[in-house]
């Protein structure tokens, strides 16, 4: 007994196109996965990196931000005549509100009333 066939697929009449099947089928399936990853899968990697990334930019600016405030009014505690706390605490809250002026000043209105002036 010879466990090997004696007639190939292409062999046979008709059938000289199986040979590709495989080839054809492995392409498909790639081309699907491919497919699924552009459309699904990279958009989700870059949105969950965007996520990860921002969460740790503003842990770290809350972090020095507040570092920041607590070693100006500890300078100013320091070097103020008098050891007057209040007058650092006054100067960092000035710094603070000016701040926060100049970034409400800046921001963008987006009222429906001012969305309709801009189109």
């Amino acid at each position: 007994m010879d466990p090997t066939p004696q007639h190939h697929a292409s062999s046979l009449p008709g059938l000289a196109g199986l040979d590709d099947l495989p080839v054809k089928g492995a392409d498909a399936v790639d081309m699907v996965v491919d497919f699924i990853q552009n459309k699904a899968v990279r958009p989700l990697t870059l949105a969950t990196r965007a996520i990860v990334f921002g969460i740790i930019v503003l842990t770290a600016s809350i972090a020095t931000v507040t570092l920041l405030a607590i070693t100006m009014i500890r300078i100013l505690t320091v070097y103020i005549p008098g050891n007057r706390v209040w007058v650092s605490d006054l100067i960092v809250g000035v710094i603070f509100v000016v701040t926060g002026v100049v970034a409400w000043s800046q921001r963008i209105d987006r009222t429906p009333a001012a969305a309709a002036a801009l189109a």
